[in-house]
């Protein structure tokens, strides 16, 4: 039979979702096409795709058998239209801001992998960035795994990439601004900004463990893009909020870090192991590797130091 790569596409990004709604908002269709499409599938093939009632889609064996394949066709698809028109298909890696964890992967990795187109994207840290790279839209995406409060999906692996330690940026002229380091405990007398983009729910949740952790007022809860979008807030608020070391800064911004103890955050890369893995992706993964260990981003400090509480870690210190 003609297998319409159309249909299987749908049925893919159908399994990814498990809801009709979500899966027909990723494709652009309305939800009753998509409905109409599948069965139109299962008919052609003579089998039962999916399970599917009011309240709930599953896969049906054959329906895993099927999406499995079908991953494959999509991959091998795109690889024979980029060959045919003789533009190999760029590795697509996610990054936030220059100076951050995925930021020094993807300078790196350029003369790690000098064959590979390599494409970066912004798409405001992992919990944006996931579904495109579930559906092969972005290939490397870097953040808390666990601070996106759900599993990540099956088609997706992860490796623990950093222990990124936290600092505190602060206006020029603030008190904090005056300490070489600061401690956790400087920072209970002096409310905190809390900024994060909107999608970026993973940082969001390091915040709120770290400021909950520790006895923090949060004075205020804000959303925008950007470290200068950020930055722009601890100015206009005159304010501390935390951030990453390397971040970049505005003028009239310092940044120090923090000790006593040191707060980490995990930075995992994520990246779609299902169907076949293309060798750019997977010689990245490997690359990535080498440079976590090279910069010895896999060693936690030897002295105090906190991360979230959904790790085995020490106690935090007050």
């Amino acid at each position: 039979m003609d297998l319409d790569l159309r249909l299987v596409r749908y049925a893919v990004f159908l399994a990814d979702e498990l809801h009709f709604a979500r899966a027909a908002a990723r494709l652009h269709i309305a939800q009753q096409t998509l409905s109409a499409q599948i069965s139109h599938l299962e008919d052609r093939l003579g089998v039962t795709l999916f399970e599917r009632d009011r309240r709930h889609v599953e896969l049906t064996p054959a329906g895993s058998v099927f999406i499995a394949h079908g991953r494959k066709l999509l991959d091998e698809a795109n690889e024979l239209f980029a060959e045919l028109h003789g533009t190999p298909l760029p590795l697509r890696v996610d990054v936030i801001t220059e100076g951050l964890t995925a930021g020094i992967v993807a300078r790196e990795l350029r003369p790690k992998l000098p064959d590979v187109l390599l494409e970066v994207v912004q798409g405001h840290g992992l919990a944006a960035t996931l579904s495109a790279v579930v559906d092969g839209r972005v290939d490397l995406a870097f953040g808390w795994v666990e601070g996106l409060g759900k599993p990540l999906p099956a088609t997706l692996s992860q490796e623990l990439v950093r222990w990124e330690p936290i600092g505190v940026v602060v206006p020029a002229a603030h008190p904090l601004a005056t300490l070489d380091a600061v401690r956790m405990r400087d920072l209970i007398a002096h409310p905190l900004i809390i900024h994060t983009a909107e999608e970026a729910v993973d940082w969001q949740a390091w915040n709120e463990a770290a400021a909950g952790a520790f006895g923090l007022r949060v004075g205020w809860r804000l959303h925008g893009h950007g470290r200068d979008s950020a930055n722009a807030a601890v100015l206009a608020y005159h304010a501390p909020a935390f951030a990453p070391l390397g971040a970049p800064l505005l003028e009239g911004i310092v940044s120090r870090p923090i000790e006593a103890p040191v707060p980490l955050c995990p930075v995992s890369v994520v990246w779609r192991s299902s169907g076949r893995m293309p060798a750019r992706r997977r010689r990245a993964v490997g690359a990535i590797h080498e440079i976590a260990r090279g910069h010895g981003w896999l060693t936690r400090p030897a002295t105090d130091h906190w991360l979230p509480a959904l790790h085995e870690v020490t106690p935090p210190a007050r």
